[in-house]
């Protein structure tokens, strides 16, 4: 009820120095909580339910201008040369995060020089492409999290190289436990285009 109720104050005389974010915050995560319910009980309706709810709610398209806003790359434009650096533009972008008619740009190609001498491609999308990657981010994380091994430790929210380390301590360290250890890196696999040849 309080994410329809943030809602309905959305309309275009929004300011974003008027938005409250703590409330916004609070409807995102209570959202995310009863998505994480609902997976747990096995309801992956009312799941998706829940997740079509916090996509569509002024909270969740505030919250992802915001987090790209924030973002150390939130200079670095896309292809239409866009950034969002005026109130009257985050007001706009939060605005225009709807689903229906949204088609993603190209990627803008930059190469970065490497320790080594190369250049390290990237691809830079445009700051709507970004917003709307955070938006269902909000909504599909809490669904990672819940279904994930909990002994993945790469890329995850709340988790470092730390805390891997001290599950590999407490797995090794009981009697009888593994003598060795693998590591495996392929290096600069994901530079080549010829990596799709592995698929």
């Amino acid at each position: 009820m309080e994410a329809k109720a943030t809602a309905a104050t959305f309309g275009h005389d929004m300011a974003w120095h008027d938005v409250d974010w703590a409330k916004a915050n609070r409807v995102v995560r209570r959202l995310q909580v009863r998505i994480v319910k609902a997976v747990q009980k096995g309801d992956w309706r009312k799941a998706r339910r829940l997740q079509r709810l916090l996509t569509r709610s002024f909270s969740g398209r505030a919250c992802a201008v915001r987090r790209v806003i924030e973002n150390q790359e939130k200079k670095t434009p896309g292809v239409d040369g866009e950034t969002w650096n005026t109130p009257e533009s985050k007001t706009r972008a939060v605005l225009s995060l709807r689903k229906k008619g949204y088609k993603p740009l190209p990627l803008r190609r930059v190469y970065i020089p490497k320790a080594n001498g190369k250049q390290r491609p990237l691809g830079i999308p445009t700051m709507k492409d970004r917003a709307m990657q955070a938006l269902h981010l909000l909504a599909l994380e809490p669904i990672a999290e819940t279904t994930a091994d909990s002994n993945s430790y790469g890329f995850r929210r709340n988790r470092r190289t730390h805390d891997a380390a001290e599950q590999l301590f407490i797995n090794l360290a009981r009697k009888g436990s593994p003598k060795w250890i693998l590591d495996a890196d392929i290096t600069g696999c994901f530079d080549q285009a010829s990596w799709y040849s592995f698929r």
